[in-house]
Formats: C-alpha cells, sequence, structure tokens
C-alpha cells in the first residue's frame, strides 16, 4: 500500500516535472514573439514613413500568438490539476515527517506554477497592448493617407478658407483693441476734465468766501507805491540840496 502510494506522488512529481518543462520552452517562445511582433511593426512602420509601399499585415503573428495562448493556457490547467492532486495527496498522507517533506515539494511546485502563471499574464498583457497600440497608429496613418490623396483644389480652398477665416480673427482682434484704447483714453480725458472743473469750482468758492482779504491786499500794495514814491521824492531833494551846497 505504501510502495503504491510512494509510486503515485512519483508520478504525479513527473508529470508535474514534465509539463514546467513545456510551460517553460512555451513561455520563452512566447517572449520571443511579442518581440519580434513589436520589432517588425516598427520596420514597416519606419518603410511606411520612407515610402508608399503597401505594407504587410501581421494576421499571421496574431493567429501564432492566439494559438500559443491557448496552448500555454491548457498546460496551466493541467499544471494547476497536477497540483491539486498533489495537495490532496500530501493531506491523504499519515506519516507526519513524510508529510512535511511533501509539503515542501508540493509548495515548490506552487511557486513555479506562480511564476509561469504571473510570466504568461504580463508577456499576453505587454502583446495586447502592443497591438491595440499598432492598431490605432494604423488608424490614424490610413487618416493621414486618404486626407493627402483627397483632391488637391478641394486641400487648396481649404487652405484659402482657413487663412481667410484667420485674417478675418486678427482683424477683429485688432478693431476691439482698437475700441479698447480709445475707451480708456475717453475715461482719462472725462477724469481729467473733471479735476479742472474740481479746482475752478474750489477757486471761485475761495475768492468768493475772502473778498476782503483781496480788497486789502490791493489797499496794502497802493500803500507801498505811495511810500517809495514819497521816499524817493525826498531822496532827490537832498541829492540836489547837497550838489547846490557842494558847488556853491
Amino acid at each position: 500500500m505504501a510502495a503504491a502510494s510512494s509510486n503515485y506522488w512519483e508520478d504525479l512529481r513527473k508529470q508535474a516535472r514534465q509539463l514546467e518543462n513545456e510551460l517553460d520552452l512555451k513561455l520563452v517562445s512566447f517572449s520571443k514573439l511579442c518581440t519580434s511582433y513589436s520589432s517588425s511593426r516598427d520596420g514597416r512602420r519606419d518603410r511606411y514613413s520612407s515610402d508608399t509601399t503597401p505594407l504587410l499585415n501581421g494576421s499571421s503573428q496574431d493567429r501564432m500568438f492566439e494559438t500559443m495562448a491557448v496552448e500555454i493556457e491548457q498546460l496551466l490547467g493541467k499544471l494547476t490539476g497536477i497540483n491539486d492532486k498533489m495537495s490532496e495527496y500530501t493531506n491523504s498522507a499519515g506519516v507526519p515527517s513524510l508529510n512535511a517533506a511533501l509539503m515542501h515539494t508540493l509548495q515548490r511546485h506552487r511557486d513555479i506554477l506562480q511564476d509561469y502563471t504571473h510570466e504568461f499574464h504580463k508577456t499576453k498583457a505587454n502583446f495586447l497592448a502592443i497591438r491595440e497600440r499598432e492598431n490605432l497608429l494604423g488608424s490614424v496613418r490610413k487618416d493621414i493617407e486618404s486626407y493627402k490623396s483627397g483632391s488637391g483644389v478641394n486641400n487648396r480652398r481649404t487652405e484659402l478658407f482657413l487663412k481667410e477665416h484667420e485674417h478675418l480673427r486678427n482683424s477683429d482682434r485688432l478693431i476691439e483693441e482698437t475700441i479698447s484704447i480709445a475707451m480708456a483714453t475717453k475715461e482719462n480725458m472725462t477724469s481729467q476734465r473733471g479735476m479742472l472743473k474740481s479746482i475752478q469750482s474750489k477757486m471761485n468758492t475761495l475768492a468768493n468766501r475772502f473778498p476782503a482779504v483781496n480788497s486789502l491786499i490791493q489797499r496794502i500794495n497802493l500803500r507801498k507805491r505811495r511810500d517809495s514814491l514819497i521816499l524817493g521824492g525826498i531822496i532827490g531833494i537832498c541829492t540836489i540840496l547837497l550838489l547846490l551846497y557842494a558847488f556853491h
């Protein structure tokens, strides 16, 4: 009974190692396919930008990708089933020391399965992202080529319409700027006019409020002139008298 059980465990381990080896080879080929897909797309894009040679589609690579993805998923499913059977066997084993060794082996196979599954999903996601990006770029290129291959007259008319539209926009912008400057000048002149009127009214108010001051200032000026005339006359008479006395 123990020998049969041991043979069953060894058979499961042999199947697991065989599936792991197949998965390893498949994943390497799968990764090379994704790399060659990206490189071939880049090369075709360079040729496309240099001339007008029709592109070869990547349908063959897409079919190969789908086929390999299905095969890898099947192998992963089989390896998962083998790991489940190994887990059931370890749970039914009765010897503690043997059970611990089996659990260690099972954990190692589970880690390998997890690594292969992660690597497969990562490579598949990268491939799908590259293909989606290339499809979008191809669509954009087709739109550009269809636009370039259109009628030259229509393109010329479109360019003229666009230029005329741009000229009209520039004219509208210049008119708006001129109107803004004129409005600002008008506001400044109105403000200055108001300030001048305010100063004039204040001056008139001061003149009307202090008429006596103006009269007093005028009287003071008249008296100063009179005093100056009297002083000048006295100085002149004194000078004449001094001259007469000197030459007498």
